[in-house]
């Protein structure tokens, strides 16, 4: 289907609001997120659902600027396991984009409903997202904001894949990336010490997920007080930057050697050396058949409800909008912060979304720039 703008930013030619409400009939909003409202759309000739994202321009040059980014970088893509952009639209104070609709469950909530959920469930769904990432890879297209959240089922059919959703932050790697930005429990250690970085990050949080997958729990957490949102972000990066997780008993005690063994590749802390998606993808746990077939559901369920229901991670969607910087362990002590002291790792948050709890590390708060980067 032609797209409805054939360049994005154009300064001529928009469209009237009139063009798209000939086209589609647009429904209540289902939601609002940082950057849009999103809606569902009926194509009124051919009877179709859609999701509808409206941008307003009049909300800032971050939200123009999300809007035209995920235009550019998924007129770019085709793979069934990436929600496919089908029309745009521009009008003089709005983006509207139309997207496949996704009728499928939340990853969380199709576990949950299971009577039998195993590794290699679970294989299965981290095989379908490395796909997608390999394909996004090949691309020099790196997504930055790899989620449980932005993660659902196509449809409720049985056998229903995986698409991957919210391309705002995607980019183009055009040499390596500075601006820090992510959802912070799922940032990699390149992004919190304010290294360069590219298509490595995308590996890292998907290490993140299928450790959440495998275990209900999330591999980096605080134990601050929630409303203590500075402390709770420092204590998380010191942890990030350090690599400093566990394969913890009794949560880990059931899960195969081979499992544990991906996730910590996929969650290398020097980025050239991480596995690369195409890598992961060729990983026995993935491709070999090592994925154990036994049920790990009450233990997993168990903590998923602990962890994850609360408003603590089910709405710890906090993407980087803001700052934050994270000095050196050190510097918690009254002496002055000299520049050698003052080494930021920052991440972007909602600040009116909470955090996950975790009990906090000590780490250096910059890791050494990598001189050499490894070939994607």
């Amino acid at each position: 289907m032609p797209f409805g703008c054939l360049t994005v930013g154009e300064k001529k030619d928009y469209h009237n609001p009139s063009d798209v409400t000939d086209k589609y009939d647009l429904g209540p909003i289902v939601k609002s997120e940082e950057f849009c409202e999103i809606f569902r759309a009926k194509d009124k000739t051919a009877m179709k659902m859609y999701t509808c994202k409206k941008f307003l321009k009049r909300d800032g040059r971050k939200v123009r600027k999300a809007a035209k980014n995920e235009i550019l970088i998924l007129k770019m893509v085709k793979h069934p396991n990436i929600l496919q952009l089908v029309d745009v639209f521009e009008t003089k104070k709005e983006y509207f984009l139309f997207l496949e609709l996704a009728t499928g469950r939340e990853v969380f909530d199709w576990i949950l409903d299971q009577g039998y959920y195993s590794e290699r469930d679970t294989s299965n769904v981290v095989r379908q997202v490395l796909e997608a990432v390999a394909y996004l890879h090949s691309l020099h297209i790196v997504h930055r904001n790899l989620k449980l959240e932005n993660l659902v089922y196509y449809n409720r059919l049985k056998h229903s894949k995986i698409v991957i959703s919210d391309f705002h932050l995607a980019k183009l790697e055009n040499g390596l990336i500075k601006d820090p930005c992510g959802t912070p429990e799922y940032l990699a250690p390149e992004v919190v010490g304010r290294q360069r970085y590219g298509r490595p990050v995308d590996c890292w949080a998907t290490g993140v997920i299928m450790y959440i997958l495998l275990s209900g729990n999330p591999p980096f957490y605080d134990e601050t007080d929630d409303d203590d949102y500075e402390n709770h972000d420092k204590n998380l990066f010191r942890k990030i930057l350090a690599g400093d997780y566990e394969f913890d008993s009794p949560y880990w005690d059931e899960i195969s050697d081979s499992a544990k063994n991906l996730v910590a590749r996929l969650m290398e802390v020097d980025q050239d050396q991480r596995l690369t998606a195409q890598e992961a993808i060729n990983h026995e746990w993935i491709s070999g058949g090592a994925a154990s077939d036994k049920n790990i559901k009450e233990n997993v369920c168990a903590q998923i409800e602990k962890n994850f229901a609360r408003a603590k991670w089910k709405k710890a969607v906090r993407v980087t909008t803001i700052m934050k910087r994270l000095r050196a362990p050190e510097q918690s002590e009254s002496r002055p912060a000299g520049p050698a002291a003052d080494s930021p790792a920052d991440a972007v948050a909602d600040p009116a979304a909470p955090s996950s709890a975790a009990a906090g590390g000590e780490v250096n708060a910059s890791l050494p720039a990598s001189s050499s980067h490894r070939p994607w």
